[in-house]
């Protein structure tokens, strides 16, 4: 597996989304600088106790006057910790708001066929856990970082004011500290973007297993399903431990080096305190409180470096993550309509394809010169064995895939030259894969139409036959569907699908095995509602039971991605082609 390398352009780009609260920054900043000044000048209010207890009499009036100070500045210092962290959560939790938000606005400009080559858990995935490990990388950072580079600056100045010889130690053994963090840094990359994708790997598969758990227990398939989840579980485990592994070592390598700076910061005082005796050494003056105060300062000193190595092993995390949602927020979206497209009014239902080709990969064609000429108010039915492009020639009907070549016309206008809304508003679709979002049944029914009113909602769920068994339910139109529709049969979801284009009466109806999940008795009652709702417009019925098209005006027969047959029923009956052959086949005894 190639190894991930940080994109400079990730961290430019979280830096541009932060930039968008530039007015919180300064505070949070001005905030940080106070903390550490304040924080920095209690080791002098130390030092100076020290050296006043050191001299008799004591001065208690000096103490006490300078342990009030402290105590002050200890409060001012709390507060302006609380402020900046409060402000810095506000930065955070708006940047991956934001980009959240960005994520799922790409989604939905994204083409079909983006979704339809990756797996949901993997998309879910970059959206919420990977959003989610970016803002804990985030948050560290704005907390730590801001006030571990000021206080690294401060206690050198304080450090350097008090005795540069000391200073001059310190800085010298810093840089072991920075090289040590640099290769840990550079190398724990690659290993947390490949627990992330290990991890959306996990995702989509529980995902897709919880989906599809009848069909796991149907087929007995429990133990291979467990058996691939261990071994996705396994990876995950492996990459997360390798990549924890690793960004650890930060900790004690860098405590070790701190280890010797402190020794060495104590090692240098005490020789130079010793050797003033209460003079000066080389020419300058030091003393015991002053050494109290060095090694404080030198704690201070080496804390931040290593808060900023744990930051920075975070951060490879945080921008792993970024880098797998900007992925996603970079995929190319479906093309716009055209500058000049044209609005399509109410269509009148005359629909046209002229020498169409289309494949979902080039080296695999599907639709190969398919020509139909459909009058207003015709039923179509589309007829013919799996994967012979059936579903194909819906989708490019509603413009969810664009044709390779040839041209789809609806009123006379192609469908390329018109906005994809307008086009879409023509069109009223019942599938065979139901989808119902999660909400009031009422909220579901008028999706096609929210302006609908509860008159209308009740007219057109009759009309389906679903207003009885909605009226049976909890709290009738006002129950909650679960996400999916999963507290209702598939039955059911089918028909609130079909009261729903009851409800938008569109012109244009797309029945694609509309009454697949529905018992005979009611598919016979659903049969003559959808009779009637496509009396006056152009419908296209795509069915493999072909006792639902005889009344069809036309019949299209697929095979391979061709038209090899039209007419209607008794005609192609009558023919005795490959209509007569499915035909037989579904009735023979």
């Amino acid at each position: 597996m190639a190894k991930a390398k940080a994109n400079p352009g990730t961290l430019r780009r979280v830096l541009k989304y932060i930039g968008k609260y530039k007015l919180l920054l300064p505070v949070s900043l001005t905030l940080a600088l106070i903390t550490v000044v304040l924080t920095l000048y209690l080791p002098i209010l130390i030092g100076e106790a020290i050296d006043v207890i050191g001299v008799w009499p004591i001065d208690f009036s000096k103490i006490t006057e300078l342990f009030l100070l402290g105590g002050v500045l200890i409060l001012i210092t709390a507060l302006a910790q609380w402020l900046m962290s409060t402000i810095n959560n506000k930065i955070s939790y708006s940047v991956v708001r934001d980009i959240r938000d960005d994520a799922f606005k790409k989604i939905q400009s994204l083409p079909l066929s983006y979704l339809d080559k990756r797996a949901r858990g993997d998309t879910v995935n970059r959206v919420i856990n990977d959003a989610d490990q970016f803002t804990e990388g985030l948050l560290l950072g704005f907390t730590q970082l801001f006030v571990g580079v000021l206080t690294i600056v401060g206690t050198l100045i304080f450090m350097l004011y008090i005795n540069w010889i000391v200073a001059i130690v310190v800085v010298v053994l810093t840089p072991i500290s920075l090289i040590v963090a640099r290769f840990i840094a550079k190398h724990t990359y690659s290993m947390f973007h490949e627990r992330s994708v290990s991890e959306a790997q996990q995702t989509a598969y529980i995902e897709e297993s919880i989906t599809n758990q009848k069909l796991i227990k149907a087929f007995s398939y429990e133990n291979e399903a467990h058996t691939k989840f261990s071994n996705l579980n396994k990876r995950l485990e492996s990459s997360t431990l390798k990549a924890i592994f690793f960004s650890s070592l930060t900790n004690p390598t860098t405590r070790f080096v701190y280890s010797v700076v402190y020794a060495a910061v104590a090692f240098a005082g005490a020789v130079i305190a010793i050797k003033t005796g209460g003079g000066k050494f080389l020419g300058i003056a030091f003393s015991v409180g002053q050494l109290a105060s060095l090694l404080s300062y030198a704690n201070q000193y080496t804390k931040p470096f290593n808060e900023i190595s744990g930051v920075i092993t975070e951060f490879q995390n945080s921008l792993a993550c970024a880098s797998r949602v900007f992925e996603l927020t970079d995929a190319e979206s479906e093309p716009a309509d055209v500058p000049e497209a044209k609005i399509l009014g109410t269509a009148n239902g005359s629909v046209e394809l002229c020498d169409v080709y289309f494949s979902y990969t080039h080296d695999k064609p599907l639709l190969e010169d398919v020509n139909i000429n459909v009058n207003p108010g015709q039923r179509i039915a589309i007829v013919g064995p799996t994967g012979c492009g059936k579903t194909t020639l819906i989708n490019l009907l509603m413009r969810f895939y664009d044709v390779n070549s040839g041209t789809i016309l609806v009123e006379g206008e192609d469908i390329r030259g018109v906005t994809r809304e307008s086009l879409r508003k023509n069109y009223g679709m019942v599938l065979q894969d139901t989808w119902l979002f999660s909400g009031t049944v009422r909220d579901s029914i008028r999706i096609g139409k929210p302006d609908a009113t509860e008159e209308e909602i009740i007219a057109a769920a009759r009309a389906a036959h679903a207003h009885g068994f909605i009226k049976r339910l909890p709290m009738g139109y006002d129950t909650l569907i679960d996400e999916g529709g999963e507290n209702l049969s598939l039955g059911e979801r089918q028909l609130l699908s079909i009261a729903r284009v009851m409800l938008a009466l569109p012109p244009i109806l797309i029945l694609d095995e509309a009454t697949s999940s529905i018992d005979t008795r009611t598919e016979m009652k659903i049969q003559s509602a959808l009779a009637e709702l496509m009396k006056g417009r152009t419908s296209f019925i795509v069915a493999h039971r072909l006792s639902t098209v005889k009344e069809a005006d036309l019949i299209l027969v697929m095979r391979d991605g061709h038209i090899i047959e039209t007419g209607k029923h008794t005609e192609l009956l009558a023919r005795g082609g490959f209509y007569k052959e499915l035909y037989n086949s579904q009735f023979a005894h």
